[in-house]
């Protein structure tokens, strides 16, 4: 019996079922073209055939440097039925970084878009790991046997010249979809997703098959009230190098038998007129991608559209009151990383805005102090998790045992994030601990920092971030910032904001303007790049010019 279980919980066994259930119904869109349920699977036959063919066994690792389109999923899929693990890549990595994620990975195969050449291209002529590469023309998107694309066909001759197999995708996937199956289980790794790096060197994160499955069904119950089926349409901007696309779209749909739209990228001008084209119900454009909407200017038919629920990241009770009445929606909010997914989110009828909601029942979350004490109600510490059942969170870091060890201390996984769990079993953010700063003996929080300043008409976004200070285990603060379109403001003026809303203690002392903040693909600042670059010429400094403030 359990042995069933751990072979049905993997990913290509759920898209046959709902081929099987569903065949020529659609099942994705994707710019001017359709897919059925029958359509994906048959395409994720074709590529695990062609994956066989180019030698790829089981728990082999293909590394995927591609922008979204339908090819990415249908190699996740044929990946899946093989075995094998999917190493996606962030598309707008370079030098370094993309040349140790594809060598630290193992891959033997690379999947690229032809486009992409310019950046890999230092990686194939230093590694001794890729032995093929499949590539798709610029756009991808189901490209013919027979088409030919310039770009691709003289990436092609580059990359073999390089002494690598070379294989273009519509050859790739010319075959009758025949492949040696594979004993496929639950606890069989199925990705390897690296850490945005916004604190650091990425890591490696070894996902099973059955954390997607569990994601899908827990972003399901979440949902729950509104009765997501197969009469719904999920819409998906977010890159399929990340696990939020897959958990609150790709998969989330397919469990449930409803339709989804993925493009090629996350377009304000563009986000609307989708959502109203597909008649969309729910969207995974929460967070980062929520807030740019909220700064367009507002018009009287914001209402007009057919979005119900959009999933997102934390957002203050505030920004709710004013963003749902305008677009007639309700935003869920959600705590979670690479290595956990998501425990804990907001229902719409049990939901504390400005939280991250309450535990997942598959989980158990506490929150203890610097010396691993659980602390008590509303008390600062940090968050650990545990998972409840077999396979819901990371296997480990993949070849760093140490990194994953230390992760796993006293057999809790510790977040590095710092947060509390208010008397209603909510929990709240507070801050990454990174991030978290010691000002003169007190504790600041570089999110509640951020909060206030952002709450200035003139400022579309902050960081705060500690910067070395003459004082011994202590950090001056420095905010960067990006200004709303026509707006200004000067350093000294904002101080003045700061002092009146928050502890003097808080009061960043260096402030600097930027046009635009550093940030990754999932629109989250890159803070690491501001510490590296300190204090610069352009950098205000509150002490410089004597303003004192009042305690």
């Amino acid at each position: 019996m359990v042995q069933d279980i751990a072979r049905e919980r993997v990913m290509h066994k759920l898209l046959e079922q709902q081929a099987a259930k569903y065949g020529k119904r659609t099942y994705m869109y994707f710019e001017d073209k359709e897919f059925s349920f029958e359509e994906v699977n048959d395409a994720a036959n074709r590529v695990a055939s062609g994956l066989h063919k180019l030698g790829i066994a089981k728990g082999d690792k293909v590394a995927v440097v591609m922008e979204n389109c339908p090819e990415v999923i249908f190699l996740m899929f044929g990946l899946s039925k093989m075995g094998a693990v999917e190493v996606p890549i962030n598309i707008f990595h370079k030098g370094e970084i993309i040349n140790y994620m594809v060598d630290h990975s193992d891959a033997s195969i690379l999947v690229m878009h032809s486009r992409f050449y310019d950046r890999l291209e230092s990686v194939l002529q230093k590694s001794t790991k890729i032995k093929s590469v499949v590539v798709i023309e610029g756009d991808g998107v189901e490209q013919k046997l027979g088409d030919k694309d310039a770009c691709a066909a003289m990436v092609g001759d580059q990359v073999r010249a390089l002494g690598k197999q070379v294989v273009e995708w519509p050859e790739f996937v010319d075959n009758d979809g025949r492949y040696q199956s594979m004993d496929v289980m639950w606890s069989d790794p199925l990705m390897i997703l690296y850490t945005s790096g916004t604190t650091g060197l990425s890591k490696g994160v070894l996902l099973p098959q059955n954390l997607l499955y569990n994601m899908a069904e827990c972003f399901y119950s979440w949902v729950l009230e509104y009765n997501l089926d197969e009469n719904d349409c999920i819409y998906n901007p977010k890159p399929l190098f990340h696990a939020h696309a897959w958990h609150a779209g790709v998969n989330l749909a397919l469990l449930k038998g409803a339709r989804m739209v993925l493009t090629r990228n996350f377009s304000a001008s563009k986000h609307w007129e989708e959502i109203k084209r597909y008649g969309c119900t729910y969207s995974t454009a929460g967070g980062a991608a929520l807030q740019i909407l909220a700064l367009a200017e507002p018009k009287p038919d914001d209402a007009d559209n057919t979005l119900k629920v959009v999933l997102g990241g934390q957002t203050s009770e505030k920004f709710c009151e004013v963003v749902e009445p305008r677009f007639g929606i309700k935003t869920i909010e959600f705590y979670g990383s690479t290595e956990l997914s998501a425990p804990t989110m907001n229902t719409i009828s049990n939901r504390k805005t400005g939280s991250c909601g309450r535990i997942h029942t598959n989980y158990a979350i506490k929150i203890v102090d610097e010396d691993g004490v659980e602390v008590g109600v509303n008390m600062f510490g940090e968050i650990l998790v545990r998972p409840l059942k077999p396979y819901l969170m990371m296997l480990g870091y993949y070849k760093m045992p140490e990194k994953t060890v230390e992760a796993w201390e006293d057999l809790w996984f510790h977040t590095g994030d710092n947060g509390r769990i208010d008397e209603d079993g909510y929990l709240h953010f507070v801050d990454r601990k990174k991030d978290a700063l010691r000002r003169r003996g007190e504790n600041v929080s570089s999110f509640e920092v951020e909060r206030i300043i952002n709450s200035h008409p003139a400022v579309m976004e902050s960081a705060i971030y500690g910067v070395k200070s003459d004082i011994a285990e202590d950090d001056d603060i420095m905010v960067s910032l990006a200004l709303k379109p026509g707006q200004s403001l000067l350093p000294e003026d904002l101080t003045a904001f700061c002092e009146e809303r928050m502890a003097y203690f808080m009061v960043p002392r260096y402030v600097r303007f930027m046009d635009d903040l550093p940030k990754n693909a999932v629109l989250r600042v890159e803070k690491y790049k501001l510490r590296e670059e300190g204090i610069t010429s352009d950098t205000w400094d509150r002490e410089k010019f004597d303003f004192k403030l009042k305690r």
